[in-house]
């Protein structure tokens, strides 16, 4: 159904939602896969799909010696159809206006971040996908330090691995563990589509008991 990572990532966005992604994930026992819920896009028509490119972050209390640690090493190596992955404090902004500039640039396709972002405007006018946990406009130069990147991090129980898929929408942030991504994609889109038919059947009359036991799905 799809021959390479763009073709994956545009059918992604275009025939599901984190909702049907999730309920997949759990038929197979993946039952701790959704970032936190505070995570949202910026509008709430932002999607994003693409692999995961972790940074694993602390948070610093005041000047440190190399400010920021290395998060400009990180985004410089981010690669095409690459998310940015982070978690970190709530003290300070994780995200902004510059660092958008240099994903988008380098043909990542989105941002997401356990922690607030800054430079609102500046990050919408890009037209480029950002998940936050919010609105901040602290610094984080004496507040947070990058420790390493394109390392395994772990986000309120979610454990991700770089190049996991990373699938955002409305409802949410799902990560697909890679050994999973080719079950989890073909059952998801299958989903989608009984759905779709289900909606018609209830729409025409149908109970929900009956759609139930003759779709299994609900």
């Amino acid at each position: 159904m799809w021959n390479n990572d763009a073709e994956l990532f545009a059918l992604m966005r275009e025939k599901l939602y984190t909702p049907v992604v999730g309920d997949i994930l759990d038929s197979l026992g993946c039952f701790h896969q959704f970032l936190p819920r505070e995570i949202q896009p910026l509008t709430t028509d932002m999607k994003v799909a693409g692999r995961a490119m972790p940074v694993l972050a602390c948070d610093v209390y005041g000047e440190q010696e190399k400010p920021f640690g290395y998060l400009t090493e990180a985004l410089d190596q981010i690669e095409t159809g690459e998310v940015y992955i982070s978690g970190g404090s709530m003290s300070s902004a994780l995200w902004g206006e510059i660092l958008t500039a240099t994903a988008r640039t380098r043909g990542g396709v989105g941002a997401v971040v356990h922690g607030p972002h800054r430079d609102t405007p500046k990050v919408l006018e890009q037209n480029w996908s950002v998940f936050s946990a919010g609105r901040y406009a602290q610094d984080s130069r004496v507040r947070t330090y990058v420790q390493n990147y394109r390392c395994p991090i772990e986000i309120e129980g979610v454990w991700i691995e770089p190049g996991d898929l990373v699938f955002g929408d409305l409802d949410g942030v799902v990560i697909v563990p890679r050994k999973h991504e080719k079950a989890v994609i073909e059952q998801a889109l299958e989903k989608a589509s009984t759905e779709n038919i289900v909606r018609k059947e209830i729409e025409a009359g149908m109970s929900a008991t009956e759609a139930f036991n003759k779709f299994g799905v609900l």
